[in-house]
Formats: C-alpha cells, structure tokens, sequence
C-alpha cells in the first residue's frame, strides 16, 4: 500500500496576538485524504490554526505549507482549500443552486459547467432535486448539507470546518456525524475541522490533535487517545475519568504496584518504567469499574486484594443506555462507575445509598506521569 503524504505541513508555527500566544511552536503533518480534527477547550488555539491554514491569519513564526508550496503571502482566494463555517454563511436570498454556483461562478466558470458540477455536489450531500427551494425552506441540517456542497463544488484539496454542526440540535449532530464521516470518505478530500466536541471528534477523525494552550497535547488516532492519554490533560478532556494520585512502589517490567492513598493498591499487569516511590497518577474509566452489592467483590487477576474498592452510592444519573452511579469511598473521595443497561430491569440492581464493592482489571487502569 502507498504510504500517504502530506497535504498540509505545519512547520514550528507561532501566532501572537500582543503578548498572547494563541498557537505555540506548533508542528503537524496533515495526510491526504485524511479526516483530521482539532480538539481542544476555547481559547486553546484550534481556531487560530484553522484561520492561518485558510490564510485569514498570518503565522508569527514558522511555515504552512499545503500541496508542498509554502502559503507565505498567499491570500485566502488563492489556496487550495474552501471553508465551512458554524453560521453556514447561506445566502438567504439566493436559491439552493444559486448559493451553491456562487464560488464557481465568481471564478469564471462557463454555465454548463457549472451546473454540472452544482448537480453532483447536490448529489453528494443529499440534496439532489432541491436546487430551487430557497433556504428558509430547509431546515438546519439541510442549510448545513448546502455549505458543504459550496465548499466541495470548488474542488479543494483540502475542506476545512469550522465547529460546523454546533448549531444543530443533538439528534441532529449525531446524525451529521456520521454523513461528514461517510461524505468524506466517499470523495477521499482531506476534512480539516475544528470541535470542542470530544464525542464529535471521536466519531468522525481519522486521527486527532487535542490542543492545549496553543500546543499540541497529543496527537493519535481516537481510540490511542482515549485508551492511551498521554497526560492527565488528555485523560480527563477525553471522556469520562477517575483520577487518583499514588506513589509508584512497585515496576517490574511484568508487574506495577501504586498506592494510592484515596483507592487503595492498584496492581498492573506491566511495568510502568518510573522511578519507585514516583508520584504518578492512576486513571480508571468509569465504565472499566465493576460494581457488586458489599462484600461480593473478588479480585480479578490481582494478587494481595489489590484493585477492590469500598463505598456507598451517593448519586445516579440514568441515561438511557448506561446509568451513572457516584460512589463514595471510604476515604471520602467519589468515584464513577457506569453500568450498560442491557435489559429494562438494569438498573434497578443498585439505588442510593447502597453499599457497595467495586473492582477493576489490572489491565485496566492507565498510569500517568505528568
């Protein structure tokens, strides 16, 4: 198989505005054909990064490269890249067909040309034999389809987005996600976009940068960043996390020990590589945690009692799906814990206040050293 190549190189890339550094030394390769995402909280840099590779922002330092020619004094009409913004931008004046011809023929493009092309791009996005209706005879999702089409009808290298289904209802969005997914795969352009979405961004990336202050915390594919948090940053953006503070006693390249003063020993079926008596934080994802009624719990795999927990239900949130529990320990600390509700009766296995055992896999837990 052909290794893919870059489409955008991002080359030590600095933006300041006065004393604020919004994007710090940031460094990138962008593949062809990729889904890539940028993730982050506001205010982390996401959207200034979007904004240079468009060229509505200039780099303070470093280099953008896409296509392999430097984007250096390139104007946004003349870089092969279209953008979709959160506000759709549809003009509520023109015809579906007319917003969607706006770009191309603003470019010069004969007439039959485009409405060749204004047809295939209705097409693509599901919206073929609505090129006459105006916009306000759309609903949200359907203005949404009609930015896409006007992006991809320019046939950039590279589409970017920016927060493009925020404004859609949650139904909605999910459902969106999942047509960006299979659109972008479908006409195999390079989607750069920008969430503070996680979930958005889990669903739909090929591979994630999640952002923090205007550097790049960790840059992996979804599950890598949801199985694997490079840092605590990571781990707790990224899902829903326990985390506890312990010392590591115990790193032996099959085996690791933490005491955690709020849990109790954690063992790991693998080392760890930290030096003993390392602070280090354990996380456990809620749905990794095992819950029986008091004293039921056994542990698994784990020598000495090591991964067992006491405590007693505090709070539930019942969310269809999975139920929520909020257990307090012994030590006074909350834990999370969520249960699949796999049949209707689920979730009347356990209620407030109950007291209760939990535990976990020594392959569950992940260790973290800053």
């Amino acid at each position: 198989m052909t290794e893919k190549q870059p489409v955008i190189s991002i080359r030590n890339v600095t933006k300041r505005f006065g004393n604020m550094v919004a994007v710090d030394n940031v460094s990138i390769d962008i593949l062809e054909g990729e889904f890539f995402v940028l993730l982050g909280p506001s205010g982390c840099g996401k959207t200034t990064l979007l904004r240079m590779i468009a060229g509505f922002e200039m780099p303070s330092e470093g280099q953008i490269l896409i296509g392999g020619q430097d984007m250096a004094g390139v104007s946004p009409n003349q870089r092969p890249v279209n953008m979709v913004f959160q506000s759709y931008a549809v003009f509520p004046h023109m015809s579906v067909a007319d917003n969607v011809a706006y770009g191309l023929k603003i470019s010069g493009v004969a007439k039959p040309e485009i409405r060749t092309r204004v047809d295939e791009a209705l097409e693509l996005v599901s919206l073929g034999g609505l090129g006459q209706r105006m916009p306000d005879q759309l609903s949200g999702g359907q203005r949404q389809r009609v930015a896409l089409a006007r992006g991809l009808v320019m046939r950039p290298k590279v589409l970017l987005l920016d927060e493009p289904l925020s404004a859609l209802d949650a139904k909605l969005r999910a459902q969106m996600q999942f047509e960006l997914a299979e659109l972008q795969d479908n006409v195999g352009i390079t989607f750069v976009t920008v969430t503070h979405d996680q979930d958005e961004a889990l669903s739909m990336a090929c591979r994630i940068a999640v952002m923090n202050k205007g550097d790049v915390a960790q840059l992996a594919g979804p599950s890598d960043l949801y199985e694997h948090p490079a840092n605590r940053f990571v781990a707790d953006f990224i899902g829903s996390v326990n985390i506890f503070e312990g010392k590591l006693t115990v790193d032996e390249p099959e085996q690791a020990v933490v005491d955690c003063p709020e849990l109790g020993r954690v063992f790991l079926n693998h080392g760890v590589t930290g030096a003993h008596e390392t602070t280090v934080w354990v996380a456990i994802r809620p749905e990794k945690i095992t819950m029986l009624p008091a004293g039921q719990a056994k542990a698994k795999d784990s020598p000495d009692g090591h991964n067992i927990a006491h405590g007693q239900i505090k709070g539930l949130s019942y969310l269809g799906d999975v139920t929520v529990y909020e257990v307090r320990l012994e030590s006074g600390r909350s834990i999370r814990v969520s249960r699949p509700n796999l049949s209707r009766w689920d979730q009347e296995d356990f209620s407030w206040d109950d007291k209760v055992s939990l535990q976990w896999h020594p392959t569950s837990p992940i260790v973290l050293l800053s």
